[in-house]
């Protein structure tokens, strides 16, 4: 007997496991479809998750090796990392078991296998050995995320070349690493094979690392940079790669200017691309641009009862955006008419070190979309707390319309930027103003006052700086 559901979610990543959770909490019969042998998909098997271990790592070495300015003295201190690869490993298990626990909890069917489209209201699951089994479901979900894309030209070759599915699964740590690309990805491994002890370079072909973040953290990050000795090249283009048994060589173009790097590994990071291979859209009324799914703000498709969410369609490429997103699509398949996701507040993370946290305008979106600015800041040099731990680089700016004194957007990088970032997107999701965020008592002493002092230099009023 051919299984019947609700709704059937193809993909168990952030957006499609949130998705299925959603849809069951409103009382609707799930099921989801992973093709991986472990449910998480690539945040959770290999993207934030493994990445952010290694980062927190990596801080921790990098720590101890100033301990002394602590007052702490160590002897003999030195990098296992075999032990830090194995306690990734560890993690990501622990997580995933953890996302087969709540399809449990929540009476969610899974199927294992890759899910393709059959009609209306039919899908197929083709397992590994090549077997399929046929559902029915009264709406679809697609959620099949992304994979790593490859310039032109280059191909994996381990441990040589690599992108950062398989840099996540080396054992030890190259004693040089090249980066192509200086976007969220690049510059977090290039932080930390570069607290790891790696030499490390960063190519990247548009003028400035980090590129959609506001300029002046952009020219911070490059500062903190080669502060630490990571060699950043912008405006370089890749040109070609070299494949020895010991090395890599790598031709770039500087300008007019053609150089050489060799390295032991090179980190392809110059993006990713969404993954519809094997679902059959073309036998659907789905509607694909530049290879992603279109979609309305409800996440529907040009297909009846098909929607997809996440890295396969044309919003940001982040796990919580996903998420959302999945609950916008479960809620509105139940009937709920869910708020449309205002892509505007989106948060942005990145995790290298320092890290980056932003949200709403840059500076010159503002200007560019004919706002009157005013822009406030405070650098964490100035705060007792930074001060404390040791870690006193970068900012926080706040980006406000003149006349109304509204909150357009919040950029910091410095110590737990990610974290700060949280009341950030408090203020510009309720339309906050900069003088009601300085007028917000934050105690003392803790990072927060940074977003505080900034809101007040805002109208110059910041009492620290």
């Amino acid at each position: 007997m051919v299984e019947q559901f609700d709704v059937t979610v193809i993909g168990a990543g952030p957006g499609g496991y949130t998705a299925a959770i959603r849809a069951a909490q409103v009382g609707l019969k799930t099921a989801i479809i992973e093709r991986d042998k472990d449910l998480g998909g690539t945040c959770l098997l290999r993207g934030c998750i493994p990445t952010k271990e290694y980062l927190h790592s990596a801080e921790l070495a990098n720590t101890m090796k100033h301990a002394s300015e602590f007052g702490i003295e160590i002897s003999d201190f030195k990098l296992n990392f075999l032990n830090v690869y194995q306690r990734k490993n560890k993690i990501v298990s622990q997580l995933s078991k953890g996302v087969e626990f709540l399809m449990k909890k929540n009476r969610i069917t899974v199927f294992k296998g890759t899910g393709r489209l059959e009609g209306k209201g039919k899908l197929s699951v083709v397992g590994a050995d090549g077997t399929a089994q046929s559902i029915e479901t009264k709406n679809i979900i697609i959620a099949t995320g992304s994979a790593t894309r490859l310039l032109p030209g280059l191909e994996i070759k381990v441990p040589r070349v690599v992108t950062s599915d398989e840099l996540l699964e080396l054992q030890q740590v190259p004693k040089s690493l090249v980066v192509l690309g200086a976007g969220a990805v690049g510059v977090e491994f290039a932080s930390v094979f570069n607290h790891f002890g790696s030499e490390v370079t960063v190519i990247e072909m548009l003028p400035r690392i980090v590129p959609i973040e506001d300029e002046e953290v952009s020219k911070e990050l490059n500062r903190v940079f080669k502060k630490r000795k990571i060699n950043v090249l912008p405006n370089t283009r890749f040109q070609s790669v070299q494949v020895n048994e010991n090395d890599v060589e790598v031709t770039y173009l500087e300008g007019d200017r053609e150089g050489k790097i060799t390295c032991e590994t090179l980190l392809v990071a110059t993006g990713r691309r969404p993954v519809t291979d094997g679902l059959s859209v073309e036998n659907t009324k789905i509607e694909m641009e530049r290879g992603y799914i279109r979609v309305d703000e409800f996440m529907r498709t040009a297909e009846p009862n098909v929607y997809a969410i996440g890295d396969v369609i044309p919003t940001p490429w982040l796990a919580h955006v996903a998420a959302k997103e999945g609950c916008v699509a479960a809620e509105h398949i139940a009937g709920k008419n869910p708020h449309p996701i205002n892509y505007l507040h989106v948060p942005n993370c990145t995790y290298c070190f320092p890290e980056i946290g932003s949200v709403g305008l840059t500076e010159a979106q503002a200007k560019e979309q004919g706002y009157d600015v005013k822009v406030g800041r405070f650098p964490f040099s100035a705060l007792g707390k930074a001060k404390i731990i040791g870690e006193t680089d970068g900012f926080v700016k706040i980006v406000a319309e003149a006349k109304y004194d509204e909150i357009l957007g919040v950029h910091i990088i410095g110590p737990h930027a990610t974290d700060l970032l949280a009341e950030a997107c408090v203020a510009v999701g309720l339309e906050a103003t900069a003088e009601a965020l300085g007028t917000i008592m934050h105690a003392h002493p803790t990072l927060s006052e940074s977003v505080m002092e900034a809101a007040e230099d805002v109208h110059q009023m910041a009492i620290n700086f």
